[in-house]
């Protein structure tokens, strides 16, 4: 009993975050459903709740576009990036080879230059290479992912090198390694990774606004934000803005088992 009762601050600040937390979707999900042009929060509750506006914006020309062009970026970037961060962190980790450490910090050492820093520069290299307003210039300058990189390393170290002499010993080769031990093992934390990278994307705004410059390559994040510039609704941005939110609630209920994984295995060889 002692320590039920200890526990109940503990219950009520979760609580009290916990709604702090939810309120402005709340909020937004309510002015998302309120009829158009009709007092709603925060000067007073609606006095009835319709659809109109998702319809209309699911109507709207563009936004199903835009949809489709962040999900590509999002998706794509989310394979390439777990393909090419768990083969260098299975590198960096397992593999020994002169310079490793030196070419290892080097890499992360790029994760102290702000993004703002480099834009004008992968711009101009993007646009000599005829990538502007393509989905390859979209994609491929966003790829170098250190934080993935340095994650997935630390992972792989925890892993026994058992396993890899054992393999070694029945003469699989590097790929073989790769595809039937470090996959497989990983697999919380490249659930983890692609939940966060596929966040990032999602919600990326700098560079496909730089990049993307016609409906054809525009995300959803940019065209979002040409809807502002016309004379729309209140509730009809709010609208837009709750379908967006969608996919990514999606992908966090789809992998929320192995993000649990995850959680329970670090520090765990």
């Amino acid at each position: 009993m002692t320590r039920t009762w200890r526990r109940w601050p503990l219950v009520a600040l979760l609580g009290v975050l916990s709604v702090l937390t939810v309120s402005p979707f709340a909020a937004m999900l309510i002015v998302a459903l309120s009829p158009a042009g009709a007092p709603t929060l925060p000067a007073r509750w609606p006095d009835s709740l319709t659809l109109d506006n998702l319809t209309r914006v699911l109507s709207a020309s563009g936004f199903v576009g835009w949809t489709v062009n962040s999900l590509v970026y999002a998706v794509v970037s989310v394979v390439i990036i777990l393909l090419t961060a768990s083969m260098a962190g299975y590198a960096f980790a397992k593999k020994r080879f002169p310079g490793r450490q030196a070419m290892f910090w080097t890499f992360l050492a790029t994760m102290m230059v702000p993004f703002q820093a480099t834009l004008i520069p992968t711009f101009v290299l993007v646009n000599s290479l005829d990538g502007v307003d393509t989905f390859w210039g979209l994609i491929v300058p966003t790829l170098a992912n250190s934080q993935a990189v340095f994650l997935m390393r630390q992972f792989i170290m925890g892993l026994p090198d058992e396993l890899f002499d054992a393999a070694k010993v029945d003469g699989a080769s590097e790929l073989r390694v790769y595809w039937t031990i470090v996959v497989p093992l990983t697999r919380p934390v490249l659930a983890t990774l692609g939940v966060f990278v596929f966040l990032w994307h999602w919600n990326d705004f700098l560079w496909p606004l730089v990049v993307g410059q016609s409906d054809a390559t525009r995300t959803l994040t940019v065209g979002l934000t040409t809807l502002r510039t016309e004379e729309m609704q209140l509730s009809v941005l709010m609208a837009s803005a709750a379908i967006s939110v969608v996919p990514c609630l999606l992908v966090f209920f789809l992998l929320q088992r192995y993000l649990v994984n995850s959680i329970a295995m670090t520090g765990l060889k």
